[in-house]
């Protein structure tokens, strides 16, 4: 595998506000976030080129030349990803710029899913039609008999999960950007009705509009932009294909071997890591992810969340932007923003002290390492 540690940087961030923006569409409030992110690098758009999208849930919208178009960009390369999470996005541009395809290239993503309310009961992705014969038209569905296989291999308790999202509505409660910011004990969590019985409201992701942008350039011209770059150190993919006929496919066992890519790849363990960003479209991924990349054992993430490892003040900070369970849901994209601003010291009172060095991943195979 090509090294690219340090090869390129992260030097501009922008987020919109989220919520309901009716009058809006996702493409507008993408390129809202485009000039929030070049402002946030002190570059133009006559800097910029190279461009990658991300298509909305079935819609239309996200396309480069949607985009394109709307943000007075006409770059030498683009590309758009149909299923565009922070890190598929990222690696597609990292990889554009490792081969010269580009030198500065601004990622997007923009969403008006709650103002049109899409449905999100609907199964989506390559197996979506052998889901939709077993039910499980939702993500809360296949989350729920993870937990219950978790629970049934280790023991795991309800209130022991109930921590992931109390830990990040207490960061919420320090992200003025964040939706749900409403105190939530554990007591008040497990007094909750069921949703999809083990899971409650709070387990689930929060649906909104807004857009989020990066601006990645190569290690040379991060050197004199306006605010500390951070660099990428490591990257690394894992398919799963082949879906349920996957052994344990619940469990989401690929992810391992990304973890042992990613830190090979970066030279670093899980002991390195200051801050942790999971892509949590429910709580249960967080659960999984924080065996399958070594900061506990496996059977041993329920009893390390109820000690509040990952509440503020704890020893592995987890989301400290509330995530998608209490911020926003953006595929990820939010946690992206919120770490790079967490390297540069800029998040306030949920500031981690000394922070250099965060992991990002989503639940879905690909994670990346970072640092100043």
């Amino acid at each position: 595998m090509t090294d690219v540690r340090g090869a390129t940087a992260i030097v501009g961030v922008g987020s919109t506000e989220q919520g309901q923006f009716p009058g809006l569409s996702a493409n507008e409030i993408a390129v809202d976030a485009i000039e929030l992110a070049l402002a946030d690098a002190g570059l133009t758009k006559a800097d910029v080129d190279g461009l990658v999208t991300c298509q909305n849930l079935r819609s239309h919208a996200g396309t480069d030349e949607q985009i394109g178009l709307l943000a007075g960009l006409n770059p030498k390369f683009s590309a758009t990803l149909d299923y565009g999470t922070g890190n598929f996005s990222l690696h597609l541009a990292i990889g554009a710029i490792l081969t010269g395809l580009a030198e500065t290239i601004v990622l997007c993503y923009g969403t008006n899913q709650r103002s049109a309310k899409t449905d999100f009961g609907v199964a989506v992705g390559g197996g979506a039609d052998f889901k939709t014969v077993s039910g499980l038209v939702h993500v809360a569905g296949p989350a729920a008999m993870a937990f219950r296989r978790h629970q049934h291999l280790y023991g795991t308790t309800e209130e022991q999960l109930g921590w992931i999202s109390v830990a990040q509505r207490e960061w919420a409660q320090k992200n003025p950007a964040a939706i749900f910011r409403t105190p939530m004990s554990i007591d008040d969590y497990t007094s909750s009705p069921y949703l999809v019985e083990p899971l409650r409201r709070a387990d689930l992701t929060m649906i909104s509009d807004g857009g989020a942008a990066l601006v990645l350039t190569t290690a040379e011209r991060a050197a004199d932009r306006p605010k500390a770059p951070v660099y990428v150190l490591g990257m690394a993919e894992q398919t799963a294909l082949r879906g349920d006929q996957n052994p344990e496919n619940l469990m989401r066992p690929w992810l391992g071997d990304v973890a042992s890519r990613l830190w090979s790849s970066s030279g670093i363990g899980p002991q390195d890591v200051d801050l942790l960003y999971i892509q949590d479209a429910t709580s249960v991924w967080v659960l999984q992810m924080l065996e399958w990349y070594g900061f506990c054992k496996p059977g041993e993430a329920g009893p390390f969340l109820a000690e509040g490892h990952t509440r503020p003040g704890g020893s592995l900070p987890v989301n400290t932007n509330g995530g998608q369970l209490s911020e926003s849901y953006m595929w990820g994209w939010l946690h992206l923003c919120e770490a790079v601003r967490q390297l540069r010291g800029e998040c306030g009172d949920r500031q981690v002290r000394d922070a250099r060095v965060m992991q990002w991943a989503t639940a879905w195979g690909d994670s990346t390492i970072f640092h100043t």
